[in-house]
């Protein structure tokens, strides 16, 4: 092997270049850190437990706009038993007043954007 030191430089040079994502994030902190979200004042209740809804939030959206607009089924029940308006602006805005404290924080930090604001109102702009 007359080019070993060659192959084992390049070999090297990249597992820097494959790994600098992750020495970055460990240099600057930024890594892995979970936005802080402003939970709702005064409402202990939502329509389905934390975990499922931050997992499973969008799906649920989708199926309520499509039960609302295809059948025009206008009411969810939830595990608690308790009936709920299938709506983005009646329940789900009644309490996360605040996009850019709930909504915002968390797709920003999941990189996803949102489609809901290309027909509904935005609660603080709203106000």
């Amino acid at each position: 092997m007359y080019d070993a030191g060659k192959v084992i430089a390049g070999i090297l040079i990249f597992l820097a270049l494959v790994t600098l994502p992750f020495w970055y994030n460990a240099a600057t902190g930024k890594a892995d850190v979970k936005p802080q979200l402003q939970k709702p004042e005064g409402k202990t209740q939502c329509v389905a437990d934390t975990d499922y809804m931050r997992a499973w939030h969008m799906d649920l959206l989708n199926t309520w706009r499509d039960e609302v607009v295809r059948d025009g089924l206008r009411e969810y029940k939830g595990k608690d038993g308790k009936t709920y308006p299938k709506s983005l602006a009646g329940t789900c805005l009644d309490c996360h007043t605040k996009k850019s404290q709930f909504c915002d924080k968390c797709h920003a930090y999941a990189g996803v954007e949102t489609y809901c604001w290309d027909c509904h109102v935005d609660p603080e702009v709203k106000n």
